[in-house]
């Protein structure tokens, strides 16, 4: 028998339609029943790719035992952390300040009226039974206390203050963050810090921006011994393409397996910028390996994005893709098998489980027909394996993400089919995730869910849509950008000129969510000041200039503290501090090799257009005639232009293209 999670948009909750738990979605009527029940809330909150959320649903969720008890003394609220990040947020901060780590499954206990008085995470069925049978114990017997509880819990943790700052993050604490990190970084395995390893995307675009702008060798060897790290090592999967969530060890061999988007759209990027600033033949097959395993695996029937693929494959962590010695001989024979074996460095020993390895590629090989064959050969094996389940849940922030690789990907390696991969999904994004004039965070098959977009949703998607008009000078593109950062700065804006998470007419919650730091994903402080500066840089706009100046400003100070956690911030300054920088190609219609030129640019503050002259509703291309009939350049910053250039060496040279590109 089914539950009422059998109908929701989520996948994650989907997973959990089956299990004997009576669970709700999160919502007023779930809270009005547990008030007129007079119970507690059970709150599980989880996505649908983490292992242990898996591990315990099948302990705990899928028991009679669990469910009964569950059913008797407590509403039960399941919660997509992907769908609505802001329920997330507020009750991992609980978790965090209650118990001093956080992580999912997150397991909360509230009061019908929302506040927490008791929050963890992973619980084994044994440990999970107590801590229900101590709850109902206290509800009933000690209630006075467990509300005061949550009272104080809510009201302490609304009063903190986010940490903000007002001045501007000059020259002097951008190189300052360099060498911060620098004595941050592993020197010897690359990434920053020991295990487990996450792919510090944003801080390595910083770092690339930081090097364009000083030359700083020690910035760009970060960056280069990073990527080479991680795409050599098991993190990065040698046969399909595409990264995993993170490394457990120190030296990127043995992956958590979850594939998420917003990890491979972000690196995609990242290998991108590298290759345009090196040439290096590493970073240009994995930013296209990368991005067509996001069009080939993550895609949808609808032309967007899936989430991510799952951990797990049917209950096993990584079964999908590890290895041994003997698997590789039967499927190549003795001789290349060997040879495979030691190139991908899968031993009797095992690196990874049970005897199994990951594949590593620690060197090029020295036959790559040789080496090709054999990759195809175990990538076809590898499809007839079962495969992890696929998150189908579109997510508006993440597909944004996802445009703006394919797009920088598209334009720097001259693949045009990635650019209409990214057109594809503008297009659904904007005829299904806007309703009415504000834009919804997730849709599944075609479905828009009722969950609220928040800031990220906003500034990665208007950031998206503007990559997208540089490409085509489509005026739609340009014209939903700003109606978003409209509303971001209507609707989400805090009194330092930085951004709440969330709405001023959105659900209100015990505590309203904002967090100025990147991690994973960019904040949504960070996205909005990206997109308004891009904004601004094409439009002329100085009210958006202004906007993006104080959101980089409101997260001065924790950048200056925590630049590990604030790359995409640290970013933007860099874009700050080095433009606008605008490029306007005239042309006549037809495609030009200017035109590229400017997508070659290192330079982190440059927009770039192409277009005939006086190209309607573009205020960069008006009044930029051809010169002698021939495609034109106009080089310029804040509309201030340099002397109109033909020459395509001379183009080259005023906007600092690499010699190697």
């Amino acid at each position: 028998m089914t539950n009422r999670l059998a109908d929701s948009l989520s996948p994650y909750l989907r997973q959990h339609a089956d299990n004997p738990v009576d669970w709700r979605e999160w919502d007023d009527a779930t809270f009005a029943e547990a008030r007129e029940r007079d119970v507690p809330v059970f709150l599980s909150v989880g996505y649908a790719a983490c292992h242990w959320c898996h591990v315990m649903a099948h302990d705990s969720f899928e028991d009679e035992q669990v469910a009964q008890v569950l059913r008797d003394g407590f509403v039960s609220v399941k919660v997509d952390r992907e769908e609505r990040p802001d329920v997330d947020a507020v009750y991992m901060r609980a978790t965090l300040a209650m118990t001093g780590q956080g992580g999912w499954p997150m397991t909360c206990l509230l009061t019908p009226s929302g506040d927490p008085f008791f929050a963890g995470t992973y619980l084994p069925k044994a440990q999970l039974l107590q801590l229900l049978a101590a709850a109902q114990d206290a509800w009933t017997n000690r209630r006075d206390q467990v509300v005061a509880s949550g009272a104080n819990v809510a009201a302490q943790l609304s009063a903190v203050a986010v940490p903000t700052g007002s001045s501007a993050l000059d020259v002097d604490v951008l190189d300052r963050a360099a060498e911060q990190l620098g004595r941050q970084f592993d020197w010897q395995r690359g990434g920053f810090g020991g295990a487990p390893k996450f792919p510090p995307s944003m801080v390595l675009e910083f770092l690339l921006r930081q090097h364009a702008r000083t030359g700083d060798e020690r910035s760009l060897r970060m960056v280069d011994e990073t990527c080479e790290a991680m795409a050599r090592g098991g993190l990065y999967d040698q046969l399909g393409g595409g990264f995993a969530r993170y490394s457990v060890d120190a030296d990127w061999i043995v992956p958590h397996f979850e594939k998420m988007l917003y990890d491979n759209a972000q690196l995609m990027s990242v290998y991108a910028h590298l290759w345009r600033l090196t040439g290096s033949g590493l970073a240009r097959r994995v930013a296209l390996e990368t991005a067509d395993f996001v069009v080939g695996r993550l895609g949808t029937d609808e032309g967007a994005f899936a989430s991510a693929l799952d951990a797990d494959t049917d209950g096993v962590e990584g079964a999908t893709y590890a290895w041994t010695p003997a698997q590789l001989v039967d499927l190549l024979g003795e001789e290349d098998g060997a040879r495979a074996a030691d190139l991908l460095r899968v031993t009797l020993g095992g690196t990874f489980e049970h005897g199994t390895s990951t594949l590593q590629l620690r060197e090029e090989p020295s036959d790559p027909a040789w080496w090709e064959r054999v990759r195809r050969t175990l990538a076809e094996a590898r499809d007839t394996r079962p495969q992890p389940a696929r998150d189908d849940k579109v997510v508006t922030s993440w597909n944004g993400l996802a445009i703006t690789g394919l797009v920088q990907v598209g334009m720097l390696l001259e693949r045009p089919d990635l650019v209409e991969a990214a057109r594809r999904c503008a297009r659904y994004l904007l005829d299904t995730h806007l309703v009415d004039g504000r834009l919804r965070r997730t849709s599944l098959g075609g479905r828009v869910s009722a969950s609220p977009a928040v800031a990220d949703d906003h500034g990665n998607l208007a950031q998206a849509l503007l990559t997208l008009h540089q490409v085509d000078a489509d005026p739609r593109w340009a014209s939903a950008a700003y109606d978003l950062l409209d509303t971001a700065l209507a609707r989400f804006r805090a009194d330092d000129g930085g951004f709440h998470d969330t709405a001023d007419d959105a659900e209100a919650l015990f505590a309203r969510p904002r967090d100025p730091g990147d991690n994973a994903e960019p904040s949504g402080q960070s996205s909005l000041a990206h997109a308004l500066l891009t904004a601004a840089a094409l439009s002329g706009s100085e009210g958006y200039r202004a906007a993006a100046e104080e959101a980089v400003g409101a997260s001065a100070a924790l950048a200056g503290r925590e630049p590990r956690f604030t790359g995409w911030t640290l970013a933007a300054a860099e874009a700050l501090e080095a433009g606008p920088v605008q490029v306007a190609v005239s042309t006549d219609g037809e495609p030009s090799p200017l035109s590229r030129l400017a997508w070659l640019s290192p330079s982190p503050g440059l927009v770039t257009l192409a277009g005939r002259e006086d190209t309607d509703g573009i205020p960069l291309l008006a009044s930029r005639p051809l010169v002698e009939g021939r495609p034109t350049a106009y080089v310029c910053r804040g509309f201030v232009c340099d002397t109109p250039r033909t020459d395509v060496d001379e183009v080259k040279s005023a906007l600092g293209v690499r010699a190697t590109v």
